[in-house]
């Protein structure tokens, strides 16, 4: 499953992207976690030291390296200056499995206790003031595109803070989207715009409040959100210690603030894939993203990179038959 961890700037989405991904590892799950928010601080949360996630490989900086390996031998793809972030798989194409050794997995991926680790990165000195943050996060909308989860592994993605999201198809690259709220009507607002923003798309979002203080908190955030609202955590010594960069052991953590964590994951596990979907997603944004712009970058048709003999379900079922294949060997 993937997830993606959403809110308003300050509200703790880093925090609960790290308490959920640390709660998955310890229930058994494979984890991979993504930090893809401009503000590097998922590594940490997680409980990387500074030096170890200063040295994590800047996903947004080496996106040719991505695109090298997943182009494969896809003949729709004449050179890797043609491909885009939402360059959709087609025959050819290398897809990827969480917890696999691949060329990809092997540079990016760095392991903190039970949990692996990816990063976007930062900006670099000839970005600023001529980039926005989402040239990088391109890199991971592809990685997304080319990425074959099962209902047992959880990819966890830590977002750009408010609805920046939607200036590309990433927003639809998750099989729940996890709005972390505040008990304020400021972070509410974000709520609100995800869910105008995000209607006429399949996009399931759900809501985790945070920085909860008293049953008053709980009740303004579920008057406005119903039944989106999955749980709420509780402020704590727990995590104001992981605030300040101190690791706790998992099991310190406060029993109702588990419960939540608990919630969070049952919801993630009713969350069904549709791969027909999630196709579909991918080349409509892909056909927006070359009219809009690429075509003229690149100066080809990019439309033509989507592949009408390629299916996702059948890549889908083949490579996750060949992973299992490999694993009883």
């Amino acid at each position: 499953m993937k997830i993606a961890f959403v809110g308003k700037g300050g509200s703790g989405k880093t925090t609960l992207a790290a308490l959920f991904s640390r709660y998955a590892a310890e229930h058994g799950r494979y984890v991979l976690a993504i930090d893809a928010d401009i503000n590097q601080h998922l590594a940490s949360a997680i409980g990387m030291s500074e030096a170890e996630a200063a040295s994590l490989p800047p996903m947004g900086l080496e996106i040719d390296r991505l695109k090298a390996y997943l182009s494969g031998n896809n003949p729709r793809i004449d050179s890797i200056s043609s491909m885009i972030k939402t360059t959709p798989p087609g025959r050819g194409s290398r897809l990827l499995t969480p917890g696999a050794s691949n060329p990809v997995f092997d540079h990016f991926v760095r392991r903190i206790g039970d949990i692996d680790l990816m990063a976007v990165g930062p900006f670099d000195e000839e970005d600023i003031g001529t980039r926005c943050y989402h040239s990088k996060t391109g890199s991971v909308e592809l990685l997304l595109n080319h990425l074959i989860d099962d209902e047992q592994s959880c990819v966890v993605v830590d977002m750009t803070a408010g609805a920046d999201a939607f200036a590309s198809g990433l927003f639809t690259r998750f099989d729940l989207t996890v709005l972390v709220v505040e008990p304020t009507t400021r972070s509410l607002g974000v709520y609100d715009q995800y869910r105008s923003y995000a209607r006429d798309h399949h996009v399931t979002i759900r809501v985790m409040a945070n920085k909860l203080e008293d049953a008053d908190d709980a009740d303004f955030v579920r008057d406005r959100v119903g039944q989106d609202l999955i749980s709420g955590v509780s402020r704590s010594s727990f995590i104001k210690a992981m605030e300040r960069g101190k690791t706790l052991p998992f099991g310190d953590l406060e029993s109702a603030n588990k419960m939540a964590l608990q919630l969070l994951l049952a919801t993630v596990d009713r969350q069904r894939k549709d791969w027909d979907q999630y196709y579909r997603d991918a080349t409509l944004f892909h056909r927006r993203n070359a009219e809009s712009w690429a075509n003229a970058a690149t100066g080809r048709d990019l439309a033509n990179q989507i592949d009408p003999g390629f299916s996702m379900p059948e890549a889908v079922e083949a490579t996750l038959r060949k992973r299992s294949l490999s694993e009883a060997a």
